[in-house]
């Protein structure tokens, strides 16, 4: 790491997330907080240094030359950083305290001196609206550090007396004996903050016991170690209203050269289903119901209407705006998303399909009940609508997004009996009728679009879920014939975005379809080609065990927004399909049944 400084990007794949439902941080290899928006998920950064912008909280060693690693403690999103310098081995104990507070953040950080005498540099610089406004610093009677950047107030407690300010940031040398350990909390706030910091200790053991809870048991899975880890990124972007957002972050591109950089800060519909119905697979009550509590109540409210996206609080989300900050490298700085004004029939699909998934798990109250029959009277009404589909492109009858309501239809037509099963049921097979009038290819697969033949991955999705049968041909034929035009290596690609360049050259493979592949090849009984495709595509992410969207598969690099909420569901639940199938973990041989 020699050279590196806190504050210089660096790879996706070596950031760790630290969440705690309500907002979340990146931390670096060289112990800094390069991303952190406070109080909430869509507020303004006030760390920002991956973006480019002024500002960040770093402990580091400083012996300069170090080799950096770190692991989470099992099925938690508690960090700790290690670094092997010189003389010493030092690590760095972190966490948002957990569960969050709605309106305050409250980070934790432990230096522990693992093997000799540990010597670090913390470094403190609050720079509220994405580095935008400085920060104002005063030291209280009781020795602890506070102040105000814009409308944010911070308390930085556990500082040593001899801290000093040194060009707007606040700097201290700790020194920790081997064997002891040094606490440092910082909080921040829009509203006045306790009249006393949290007490390290009891912050830490309420954090460590309400992650030992959080995370259920998943002995049927088939990475079991990736499973709960999964599962706890999914916790983690989960907060009390019962929203997920979609990843942590804004403005990592996918392709940089071609402006494709997205605001992920918001709570998709879709995303949340998956999600979802991943947590139903696996027996994640909690995940469950908060998805179930979110999408019913922005069905009931919307309707026809339902939007793509909300904030956490189920407002719309803003505008998309550009900021005057360098970016992460290649790519400028987008906040807001301009999914915002966007139709996505499938959404209304992939909702009927979350509360049928609820419903045969005994988790569907009287408010899903209304849901279930407002979507189906939405699908009835909108059916025919153009709508930007599951890649929020342009408007189009696509085929995927007709599909798939006719499988959440047929979903939830299975709970229900009488004309009101027969009626879902007729409406189901009018829209598999529509697909095959208008996208039914030559070669008897499903195409894209009226006027696209080409093959698009979403299209595994309705045989999958249930809107025709897994033996169907247009379904087998369109499996074929995305294993033979957008799969590259054991990955998977959305669609063909050049039809004159190879698949890697226009985007990266998108590992969310390379589990979809998996589950179904593991749907036509090809247990080995699903355990391939599985393993391949869940190699895609960094030492921290997170996913991004798309994986740059010469460049082994993540690409997009971390972590992808989505990508983390999909490796929940085609583990526990494979699992279920009689795959073990131990070698992956399968199991004798």
């Amino acid at each position: 790491m020699t050279g590196d400084r806190p504050g210089t990007p660096v790879p996706l794949r070596q950031y760790a997330l630290l969440a705690d439902g309500e907002r979340g941080a990146l931390v670096g290899p060289h112990g800094d907080v390069a991303f952190l928006c406070a109080p909430r998920w869509h507020d303004d950064a006030v760390f920002a240094g991956l973006l480019g912008g002024r500002g960040g909280y770093a402990v580091t060693p400083r012996d300069r030359r170090f080799v950096w690693g770190g692991h989470y403690d099992q099925d938690t999103l508690i960090w700790r950083s290690r670094w092997v310098a010189t003389a010493a081995v030092t690590e760095c104990r972190e966490a948002l305290a957990f569960p969050g507070e709605r309106d305050r953040v409250v980070l934790l950080r432990r230096v522990e001196a693992t093997l000799g005498d540990a010597h670090v540099r913390a470094r403190l610089e609050c720079r509220a609206e994405f580095g935008a406004r400085s920060m104002t610093v005063r030291r209280g009677a009781d020795g602890v550090w506070e102040g105000r950047t814009g409308d944010l107030r911070y308390r930085w407690s556990g500082v040593p007396s001899h801290a000093r300010l040194d060009e707007a940031r606040l700097t201290v040398d700790l020194d920790v004996p081997e064997g002891g350990s040094h606490d440092l909390v910082l909080e921040i706030s829009r509203e006045p903050l306790p009249d006393a910091p949290p007490d390290p200790a009891a912050a830490w053991a309420r954090t460590e016991r309400a992650w030992r809870y959080a995370v259920p048991d998943l002995g049927a899975s088939v990475a079991p170690g990736e499973s709960h880890h999964s599962y706890a990124v999914l916790r983690g972007l989960t907060g009390a209203s019962g929203a997920m957002v979609a990843a942590a972050t804004t403005a990592l591109p996918e392709r940089a050269d071609q402006g494709r950089n997205y605001d992920y800060r918001y709570a998709w519909i879709r995303d949340q289903c998956f999600a979802g119905q991943a947590a139903a697979a696996v027996g994640g009550h909690e995940l469950l119901d908060a998805a179930v509590r979110f999408v019913s109540a922005r069905v009931l409210e919307d309707g026809p209407r339902l939007r793509p996206a909300y904030t956490v609080d189920g407002d719309p989300v803003p505008d998309e705006r550009r900021l005057p900050l360098p970016g992460y490298p290649g790519a400028p700085v987008r906040v807001g998303n301009r999914a915002n004004s966007q139709f996505q029939l499938d959404a209304l699909g992939e909702a009927l399909l979350l509360l049928a998934a609820a419903d045969r798990a005994g988790r569907l109250d009287g408010t899903g009940e209304k849901a279930v029959e407002a979507l189906a009277e939405a699908i009835e009404q909108r059916r025919h609508d153009p709508d930007a589909g599951i890649w929020e492109l342009d408007d189009r009858r696509w085929a995927h997004s007709r599909l798939i309501c006719a499988a959440g239809l047929r979903a939830a037509a299975d709970r229900r009996t009488g004309a009101t099963a027969a009626g879902w049921q007729q409406l189901a097979d009018s829209l598999v009728a529509s697909v095959d009038r208008d996208c039914r290819h030559p070669d008897g697969r499903w195409q894209r679009s009226p006027g696209d033949p080409g093959v698009d991955t979403a299209l595994l999705l309705p045989g999958l879920r249930g809107a025709v049968p897994a033996d169907d041909p247009r379904h087998l034929l369109t499996c074929r014939a995305v294993v033979d035009d957008l799969t590259d290596d054991g990955y998977v690609y959305r669609f063909r975005q050049d039809p004159d360049r190879p698949l890697h050259a226009a985007e990266g493979a998108f590992v969310l379809s390379g589990f979809h592949m998996s589950m179904a090849a593991l749907q036509q009984g090809d247990v080995a080609g699903a355990l391939r495709w599985f393993e391949r595509n869940r190699s895609a992410l960094g030492p921290p065990g997170l996913f991004a969207e798309e994986y740059d598969v010469v460049q082994r690099q993540l690409r997009g927004n971390l972590p992808q909420a989505f990508v983390h569901a999909l490796l929940l639940e085609t583990a526990q399909r494979l699992g279920e199938a009689g795959v073990s973990h131990r070698g992956f041989e399968a199991r004798d049944r």
